[in-house]
């Protein structure tokens, strides 16, 4: 049993790498369609993790979080987060620089929820074409949180299942107004010229204790409700 929940958190940690990928590569890909070619020119529209791989956000803090229970550290565990380098943008090469800053922005939380909404997808097709499709999709999610289920969970319903949880985690972490996560950027866009330059002075250490507190304590707040939803949905509990 040992050996099936490691093997499932190499699949977590994975997902985690491409969805982290795939939500930088959204931003890139919207802000040059708006006008800015920085991050194009960086060979930043790319699932290619190695190209927006962050040393602590990417690698060290996930990998704590997903393997660090297995090894008695279950300070970090249950958060399936991490945030990439950043896609550089200069605003000057948009049109509309508000207006086109915040579509760039949210276009990287909207990328987790398509993925999301994929993999939401996998599992009513699933439920709808297995036999007891409805079990075997509800003992798959069970199994993201409880690896006893693992021994009984179908493994394209287990991906699936995983890939919901970490893009939901992405997204609701993303969305949350601590700098240089994206929430922040659009909450700078709405703030006044003096109150910008108080909000630019939050960054370093200060910003990764905030991110870590919030992904401790705020984001199981906001994932729980949303992932109780889903599962009604799938299999109407």
């Amino acid at each position: 049993m040992q050996s099936n929940v490691f093997v499932v958190k190499v699949f977590e940690f994975v997902l985690l790498l491409f969805s982290l990928s795939f939500h930088e590569c959204a931003h890139a890909w919207m802000a040059s369609r708006l006008g800015d070619q920085t991050a194009r020119m960086q060979g930043r529209i790319t699932l290619n993790p190695m190209y927006h791989a962050d040393p602590v956000g990417t690698l060290l803090f996930p990998a704590l979080a997903i393997f660090g229970p297995l090894f008695g550290l279950g300070f970090f565990g249950g958060m399936l987060i991490g945030w990439a380098k950043p896609t550089p943008v200069i605003t000057r090469n948009f049109r509309k620089i508000v207006r086109d800053d915040n579509l760039v922005t949210l276009a990287g939380p909207a990328s987790n929820l398509v993925l999301v909404l994929i993999a939401v997808a996998i599992l009513a097709g699933m439920e709808a074409m297995l036999p007891n499709g409805r079990q075997v999709v509800g003992i798959s999610f069970a199994a993201i949180f409880r690896p006893a289920a693992l021994s009984f969970s179908h493994p394209v319903a287990l991906l699936a299942s995983a890939a919901i949880v970490i893009n939901l985690s992405l997204l609701f972490f993303n969305l949350l107004p601590i700098p240089p996560l994206d929430g922040s950027r659009v909450v700078r866009n709405l703030l006044p010229y003096n109150a910008v330059q108080q909000y630019d002075r939050i960054g370093g250490w200060l910003s990764y204790i905030l991110m870590i507190a919030a992904g401790m304590f705020v984001l199981p707040l906001l994932l729980g409700p949303a992932l109780a939803l889903i599962l009604a949905v799938l299999v109407g509990r």
